[in-house]
Formats: structure tokens, sequence, C-alpha cells
């Protein structure tokens, strides 16, 4: 592969039947485990059917998610990954005019500093972090299945596996049907169920919603 490395990723073989809103979501789910992501690019013009970009603040977060994550099977298709072949490619793309191209590969070079419209949503001053520390969440006995509380509306299936799935010894995740808020987290053992209940509590699915895990009751 020629292109050389940069902080925008390219994905195309996306499953186009998802809507744009839902996928530009579960996109952000799924790459911000890597590192924080600036901005995300999902279009449904014809020209751009089943393509997205995935715009990293650090280059060697760009780099492990096109490692970790090429031919993960997203919404049932394997996603295709490289890197886009210049910047300031996303940016183009997404103003539909490459005229002022020079001034915007400045803003690249600076750190995309006006490209943080997806990870600071209605945030009150500084950037949101994807992991929030723990806040005091009242447990259970361990349990080798976990309870999810605080998501946001949007939160489907895929999402959540797309998260959990990345653990050892994960079965399914089952959502509660008219509680959009509230989820259930199935491993093989309550072992395995903590490290993931560990490394995910108060993870960010949206910029506003961190993500409370408990022992579900037994």
């Amino acid at each position: 592969m020629d292109i050389r490395p940069n902080h925008t990723i390219y994905i195309n073989n996306i499953n186009d039947k998802v809507k744009k809103e839902e996928l530009k979501r579960s996109l952000y789910a799924l790459f911000s485990q890597f590192g924080q992501v600036v901005e995300i690019v999902a279009m449904k013009t014809m020209k751009m059917r089943g393509q997205s970009f995935v715009v990293f603040k650090e280059l060697a977060a760009a780099t492990n998610a096109l490692r970790q994550l090429q031919g993960f099977p997203f919404y049932n298709k394997p996603m295709r990954i490289q890197y886009a072949k210049t910047d300031s490619e996303v940016i183009a793309k997404v103003k539909g005019t490459y005229g002022d191209k020079e001034k915007k590969k400045k803003d690249k070079k600076k750190g995309l500093e006006p490209l943080t419209s997806l990870t600071k949503k209605p945030a009150a001053g500084s950037a949101v972090p994807v992991h929030s520390p723990a806040a005091q969440v009242p447990d259970n006995p361990p349990n080798y299945i976990l309870f999810l509380n605080n998501l946001p509306e949007e939160t489907n299936e895929m999402m959540l596996s797309m998260l959990f799935n990345q653990f050892p010894g994960f079965k399914e995740v089952r959502l509660v049907p008219g509680k959009h808020d509230i989820s259930f987290v199935e491993f093989e053992s309550d072992t395995q169920a903590g490290v993931a209940k560990d490394a995910l509590q108060g993870f960010r699915i949206t910029a506003t919603c961190a993500m409370k895990i408990t022992y579900a009751k037994k």
C-alpha cells in the first residue's frame, strides 16, 4: 500500500442500507475506542455510497484502528480500510469544493480545531473525554451478566456489540423493549464480565451520555 499514513482513514464496503446518522454514531462508537475522533464524514450521494472518512486527532490512533478493524464485520459487511490519499481530501469532500484547499490543509496541520463538532456537542467548556472517571456506581455481587444504563436514545444492539465483543468471553447484548436507556450484556464468566465492566465504565457513546455499568442482579 503506497498511501502515506495520515490522520484520516478511508473506509469502504459499508452497508449502504444504514441511515446516515445511525452510521455516523456507530462509526464513532467503534473508532473512538482507539483515540479521539475529530470528524466522521458519511455521505449518501451515489458517488460516496458505502464509504466514509474518519479523522483522528493522533496519527497512532488512525494506524491502530486501521490494523485492528480491517475486515471487521460492520452491519454484516467486512470493512475495507486504508489511509485517505491526503488529509485535506476529507474537508474538500464535505464542503464539495476544492477551492480553498490550501487553507484547509493548514487547519489540518494545526490539529483540526475546526472539526470538533462530533466530540463536543453540548459540552460546556472543555472537550469531552471519551472515558470519564468511573462515577460511584453502586454495584451488585459479580455476575456474568452486566447491566448498562444511562445509554443514549439512539443506542442499538450493533453499537453495543461492537464495544463489548472486543473482550474475551462476550456472548450477546440484550436490549430491553420500550426502554432505550438500559441493556444487558452477557459473558461466559463473571471474571470476563468484570474486565469489560472496568474497561468501559463511563464510556461515552455520545458526548453527553456516560455509560454506567454494574453487575446484573442475580
